[in-house]
């Protein structure tokens, strides 16, 4: 039987970023998400739900990423969606971890980003380029913050332009860029939770 490999994923979608420790599981993660969990599927079939359903979710086993420290991704249209909320300061308190959201849709450049370590804000950003609006802001930018073009504070004056590769640049930072994980050997297959009950 051929090793599966990685798909990656990014454009057009949201994700989460969950440090790895002894609580987290990919199975964990579907849990607190109130998911149902519908066991594994190969890689390419779990993002081709996530990335063409509304109410699939695929989660990685964990990956070797920033700072050397394993994380499990969490991906899907689910989470664009605007009756949904992902709290990531209530689900860094129930997985007592750190936990990232990111998002990013290129055509109606919506770019956000946000960071929870057990139970805590650190950092959310939100931007809309329609607009050019900065929808949310909260803590102080870090240096990759920083070099994807953001103030060290923001007001009236500032102007912001973010795109997907900012929100890219900031997930590889932070925990993975998920763009750079097509055709490496994927260490276990995806898991896939379903939203509503529906299977």
């Amino acid at each position: 039987m051929d090793k599966d490999v990685m798909t990656g994923f990014g454009g057009k979608q949201a994700w989460l970023a969950v440090r790895h420790t002894a609580g987290v599981s990919p199975e964990s993660v579907i849990a607190a998400l109130g998911l149902r969990d519908l066991g594994t599927v190969p890689w390419r079939d779990g993002i081709d739900l996530a990335h063409l359903t509304d109410d699939r979710v695929a989660v990685t086993p964990p990956l070797t990423g920033a700072r050397d420290d394993q994380w499990v991704l969490a991906t899907g249209r689910w989470l664009l969606r605007p009756d949904v909320s992902v709290d990531v300061v209530e689900l860094s308190a129930t997985l007592a971890a750190e936990v990232q959201f990111f998002a990013t849709h290129r055509v109606t450049e919506l770019h956000r980003w946000q960071r929870a370590a057990e139970g805590e804000l650190i950092r959310t950003f939100g931007y809309v380029g329609q607009t050019g609006e900065v929808t949310s802001w909260h803590g102080e930018p870090d240096p990759a913050e920083r070099e994807a073009g953001l103030p060290g504070e923001l007001d009236e004056e500032t102007t912001v332009l973010v795109g997907e590769k900012d929100v890219l640049a900031v997930a590889g930072a932070w925990s993975i860029d998920p763009t750079t994980l097509t055709g490496r050997a994927a260490p276990g297959p995806l898991r896939v939770g379903a939203a509503d009950g529906e299977g």
